[in-house]
């Protein structure tokens, strides 16, 4: 990120980069801040991230969305709507769609246009939602595969692959949904999902949507992960500097992510003492104040 810009000049150093392909998993901070607003656009911290993704081929992101029965207040949805909690999961594809695609930019006179390409392979596609399928399979066995299948050809050629995978998984039951629709859904009423899966671009959005549903986006955590045992685990709230060195944020989000680490090196005892901690604390009401009682 920019501490790495301020020693090297580049946001991941080829040493950190290969630190992280010799180790098990990694666990990663949030990047990014004011100091580095103006640098070139190849060079920011945020290009780090993008290149450590697609250098350890993480191409599923996969972000559960659980509200805490202590922190049921802080959600903005109606008492009613969140009195049975929320517990779901989204899984992003990661490293494919219109964040890699072909992009251009032309500022002539009489002719200025700008493009960005969603493209994605059937390769890319399938494995995303067969990623998804078995996750889903380890829950409620409930899948809904969010596109825009009435309006883009990716799309169609989405929600037609997750048909033929589905064949493969007869124990877990398919929805499709807009991404439109899932937008508002997630508003209405949670708790109709278990596990969602969609596009690079459609999952960022849905995801920081997501994120209050559980009452604050200093809770959420993540994991990338690739096709072996591999991950990377990271909160998904960025570096918020403007609370920076106020010793006011919140480290659930990252406490989280440790524990997801752990479980899916399957120290699964581990695991379970630090989620526990968390819900016991939180019970206790300790808080930041992102998170507190007004």
């Amino acid at each position: 990120g920019g501490c790495a810009i301020d020693k090297f000049g580049v946001p991941l150093p080829d040493e950190t980069l290969n630190v992280c392909k010799d180790s098990d998993s990694v666990l990663l901070g949030a990047v990014g801040g004011d100091k580095w607003d103006n640098v070139p656009s190849e060079l920011r911290p945020e290009r780090g991230l993008l290149k450590i993704r697609k250098e350890l081929k993480l191409f599923a992101n996969i972000r559960p969305v659980k509200l805490y029965s202590s922190l049921r207040d802080k959600c903005p949805l109606r008492a009613d709507i969140v009195r049975d909690g929320i517990d779901l999961v989204v899984v992003r594809e990661l490293t494919g769609g219109i964040y890699f695609g072909e992009k251009k930019a032309v500022n002539e006179p009489g002719n200025v246009y700008s493009y960005d390409v969603e493209k994605y392979s059937d390769y890319e596609i399938e494995r995303i939602l067969r990623s998804a399928f078995e996750y889903a399979r380890k829950r409620g066995k409930r899948l809904t595969s969010v596109d825009k299948a009435n309006v883009l050809e990716s799309s169609k050629l989405w929600r037609r692959i997750a048909n033929e995978v589905a064949k493969d998984y007869p124990d877990v039951t398919l929805e499709h949904m807009y991404v439109d629709n899932c937008a508002m859904q997630l508003v209405l009423n949670p708790r109709q999902f278990d596990v969602i899966v969609t596009s690079n671009i459609f999952g960022d959005i849905l995801t920081d949507e997501a994120s209050v549903l559980g009452g604050s986006i200093g809770m959420m955590a993540s994991e990338s992960r690739r096709e072996d045992s591999f991950g990377l685990f990271e909160p998904i709230h960025g570096s918020a500097p403007s609370i920076a060195g106020k010793n006011i944020a919140n480290p659930i989000a990252t406490i989280s992510s440790a524990a997801m680490l752990l479980r899916a090196q399957n120290l699964l005892e581990e695991a379970a003492a630090i989620e526990n901690a968390i819900d016991t604390t939180l019970h206790q009401k300790y808080r930041t104040v992102d998170i507190f009682d007004d």
